[in-house]
């Protein structure tokens, strides 16, 4: 596989390299699934309690909708910080991929549960009277009309919400977290090593290009 690499190349890429980009791998699909299974269950929370929503309740689309604010307006670096307690009482390590998926999964959540709440505002109030005209439930409504109209623009947002979880695992790897950001401070800038640093830049770039392709290709399909 790496017949043209120097013998050091090769054991640089199969001890560092090969488990940093599967470590990235890795955190990138499990935040991604946590984080758009409970931004799903928030973003409908928000929908169903906000002023025109369907059960309207100013104190719980308060509360929820100023936690996902506050989530929101810390730089990831200062929530990874900020949630070490919580993610030492959960996983038992402050370090790793593991520690890193729960402020990953609590920043992404937030980010994703505005993005769906937004879609599915966007969703033509015309219709949504119509389906209510034939006696549909609440819950029909909900899931067999406004997320299904809306979900073109929903996947649109994970795309854009996965690319951002890509940056966010970059920057945990400066926390200990392992990945390719780990690499590109560990064996680049604090070595030194340019080649390293736009090494690991250019992996970036294109698992970002990747994302956007197979994104945009299931946008294509579901419009």
């Amino acid at each position: 596989m790496f017949d043209f690499l120097s013998e050091y190349q090769k054991r640089f890429w199969e001890m560092i390299m090969i488990p940093a980009f599967s470590s990235t791998i890795k955190m990138v699909i499990i935040t991604t699934i946590l984080a758009t299974i409970l931004g799903l269950v928030v973003a409908i929370i928000l929908l169903v309690t906000n002023k025109e929503g369907m059960h309207q309740n100013k104190v719980i689309y308060g509360i929820i909708s100023f936690i996902v604010n506050v989530i929101r307006s810390f730089p990831f670096v200062i929530l990874m910080v900020f949630l070490l307690p919580l993610t030492k009482s959960i996983t038992g390590t402050s370090f790793g991929v593991k520690a890193a998926l729960i402020p990953l999964t609590v920043s992404a959540t937030a980010f994703i549960a505005r993005l769906i709440e937004n879609a599915m505002k966007e969703v033509d109030p015309d219709l949504i009277e119509a389906m209510k005209s034939f006696g549909i439930s609440n819950f029909q409504l909900v899931f067999n009309v406004i997320l299904s109209e809306a979900a073109p623009a929903i996947m649109s947002g994970i795309v854009l919400a996965t690319i951002s979880i890509l940056g966010s695992t970059a920057m945990a790897g400066t926390m200990g977290a392992g990945g390719i950001g780990s690499v590109a401070i560990t064996y680049g800038y604090q070595s030194f090593n340019d080649r390293v640093m736009y090494m690991t830049a250019t992996i970036l770039v294109i698992m970002v290009q990747g994302i956007e392709v197979i994104g945009n290709w299931i946008y294509r399909k579901m419009k």
